[in-house]
């Protein structure tokens, strides 16, 4: 993330968790599918990654479904990640750092991510997906439960008004929307089109895209 998007989610990290069943109207089918996929790693999953963890939502549901397995938790805003320790304590490991970093060393056996990679630009984000393939085993799964474009202006709008429209049915406030607002000013999201052909080009053997409600996807890919 960019300096700008590190100090804006750094001062949102009190009440981040708080709203997200309201900001993210599917929530519990974009978390779960996103648990669920760890199904696709072949053999044990023992080593799991957490890219832009924020707060630990996700990394929470991993080690509930793999209590077992060894979690570190990178994000590059101390706030957030002060709160996923807060929660997590010693089942997890924490490292600071941007997206742009090189990451801590494999192999792993999943990469996951919710809600950050969004955050790169394109050229980031094709970068990140060959250093996840790098460090992950053969037959290890890269976990991406993303916030992605419409695949044209016409879809892009309609799935920004869908979304507003959906978290205030769930109740989300004036205050919380314009705070999401100024999140998402940093989003530079992509379609998952394009997220499947920058993980292919990275080398990966399969990618697919498991969930999708209008701009929550859960993509998938396995090296």
């Amino acid at each position: 993330m960019t300096d700008a998007a590190t100090k804006t989610f750094d001062s949102h990290a009190g009440g981040y968790d708080a709203v997200r069943r309201r900001l993210v109207p599917p929530f519990d089918a974009f978390y779960g599918t996103a648990v669920g996929a760890l199904e696709l790693v072949t053999g044990p999953v023992e080593r799991v990654l957490d890219l832009g963890a924020g707060t630990g939502l996700l990394a929470a549901r991993v080690l509930a479904a793999r209590p077992a397995a060894e979690l570190v938790l990178l994000d590059g805003a101390p706030a957030m990640l002060d709160r996923a320790r807060a929660a997590l304590g010693d089942r997890a490991r924490y490292v600071e750092a941007d997206l742009g970093a090189p990451l801590p060393d494999g192999p792993w056996d999943a990469v996951v991510s919710a809600l950050a990679i969004h955050h790169l630009d394109d050229a980031g984000k094709a970068a990140l997906f060959s250093r996840v393939h790098d460090a992950l085993r053969d037959g290890g799964v890269f976990v991406n439960a993303e916030q992605v474009a419409g695949p044209s202006p016409w879809l892009d709008q309609l799935y920004r008004e869908r979304h507003e429209r959906a978290a205030r049915e769930l109740g989300a406030t004036d205050q919380e929307w314009a705070d999401s607002l100024e999140r998402m000013a940093h989003d530079r999201c992509a379609s998952v089109e394009q997220h499947l052909e920058w993980l292919r080009e990275a080398g990966f053997a399969d990618a697919d895209c498991l969930f999708k409600d209008h701009r929550f996807a859960v993509i998938v890919a396995r090296r």
